[in-house]
């Protein structure tokens, strides 16, 4: 999983900006819950990247672009699309 901090502190004319992020290893006991209950692994990981994902998504005020990011995101990791498509960085990934 992944754990990201950006930071942007305004004083004055003065502005600094920071970021950080931390990865770490799949919850290992949550996927083996998973996989016991009849869940195979490739949709487990997804179930699980998706949960993570869905938190930091739970946090947006602007419903209609909470859904729209949440749908994006699921989809994304079903590999059902590859980048948004009118991605202004049209990058490769």
């Amino acid at each position: 999983m992944i754990n990201t901090k950006p930071q942007l502190v305004i004083d004055a004319d003065d502005v600094k900006c920071s970021h950080g992020a931390t990865v770490g290893q799949m919850d290992e006991d949550a996927l083996f819950y998973l996989r016991a209950r009849g869940i195979d692994e490739k949709e487990a990981r997804q179930m699980l990247m998706f949960a993570f994902a869905h938190e930091i998504i739970e946090k947006i005020r602007v419903e209609p672009l909470k859904e729209r990011i949440d749908e994006l995101v699921d989809k994304r990791l079903r590999g059902e699309i590859s980048k948004c498509n009118t991605c202004a960085i049209a990058c490769n990934h």
